[in-house]
């Protein structure tokens, strides 16, 4: 079956990005990098150096999608640590802490939960964001708030892409955008 798609490039490596519609007569391309380690490897590559100009103490994600980018991060920054706030609650998390995003691709709030055993990983400690798309920037803001609950000082927010008319974002480090397509 063939598909609407929309070519891209990040640091060298072409994709063709599967268009979705997300509600009628609103389509976005959909980058999932779960297993594509030549396009993780590529981007993180390209946004290590960016990154470590903030000197961060940990780096900071939402299941799921975006892991693989915070890991190979994590290895192009020397070690540094990472954290995944979860999207749900497991006991052995203990003493969590909570908050709630509306996610643009289930359209339906959900809850990320930062593990008691990683709040002291980013207490007091200079974070950034990692996301592998910024469009609403809803998860962004599910993040802030947990990790102010937290008292982490967020020194920056990076993502693959930012996408759409909200993606104007100056203090966002990306290494492209990608278009909403409104029928």
């Amino acid at each position: 079956m063939a598909y609407e798609t929309h070519p891209v490039q990040v640091a060298g490596v072409k994709r063709d990005l599967r268009l979705f519609e997300i509600k009628p007569g609103v389509k976005i391309a959909i980058l999932n990098i779960l297993g594509d380690t030549e396009l993780v490897q590529a981007a993180s590559r390209e946004l290590a150096p960016m990154l470590m100009a903030y000197q961060p103490d940990a780096l900071v994600t939402a299941e799921a999608k975006s892991i693989p980018l915070a890991y190979a991060l994590s290895e192009e920054m020397n070690l540094i640590p990472y954290v995944v706030l979860r999207k749900s609650y497991k006991p052995y998390m203990g003493d969590a802490l909570q908050s709630e995003t509306l996610s643009i691709t289930t359209g339906t709030p959900q809850t990320l939960y930062l593990d008691e055993k990683d709040r002291a990983l980013v207490k007091g400690k200079r974070v950034i964001l990692i996301d592998d798309v910024i469009s609403t920037g809803s998860t962004l803001q599910g993040m802030r708030l947990i990790l102010g609950k937290a008292g982490a000082n967020i020194v920056a927010e990076a993502a693959i892409f930012t996408e759409g008319d909200r993606a104007t974002w100056s203090n966002i480090i990306a290494l492209g955008h990608l278009p909403v397509w409104i029928e």
